[in-house]
């Protein structure tokens, strides 16, 4: 693997997120990609906004990427990995591991036509989705729920706490 890349782990990155990994599957093949290369990968494309078809040859194929990104967004291990990284940095700042207080926000965005369910924010004049946003004091992210731009800020609020 070529060094250098901005969105690489560090050593000390690694060590926090590796625990929160789930184990290899049992019955299954062994495990052959390199795992830390994997999230390496996915961190570039996040960091980049490349297409998956355009990773870099040096990560492991795209279609392996693209497979563990799926099956841990889907499995809820994102998620797990985030929530451990907050609670992590909150205990850091001398805070409780859960926030006991949150600031809600939303902002509607335009959209295409071409992109899936849109509504129109009459008080923003704008056609397209709505980002509902939870973060903590420390403006850490809590929840994030995306709705079509008609919805109000107090339905939108409510779901960021379903």
């Amino acid at each position: 693997m070529r060094e250098g890349y901005a969105s690489n782990m560090s050593q000390k990155q690694w060590e926090l997120i590796a625990p929160l990994i789930p184990p290899q599957d049992s019955g299954g093949r062994n495990r052959t990609v390199d795992i830390r290369q994997v999230i390496n990968a996915i961190f570039y494309r996040t960091r980049t906004g490349c297409a998956w078809e355009l990773l870099p040859n040096d990560f492991p194929p795209k279609s392996t990427v693209y497979e563990y990104y799926r099956t841990w967004s889907r499995n809820g291990t994102w998620t797990r990995i985030h929530d451990a990284l907050r609670e992590a940095v909150r205990e850091k700042e001398g805070r409780d591991s859960d926030a006991s207080a949150g600031i809600v926000d939303s902002q509607s965005c335009k959209t295409t036509e071409s992109g899936g369910d849109r509504g129109y924010d009459a008080g923003k004049k704008v056609k397209g989705r709505k980002r509902h946003i939870l973060v903590d004091t420390l403006g850490l992210l809590i929840a994030v729920v995306v709705t079509v731009a008609s919805v109000q800020d107090r339905d939108g609020a409510k779901l960021l706490f379903n």
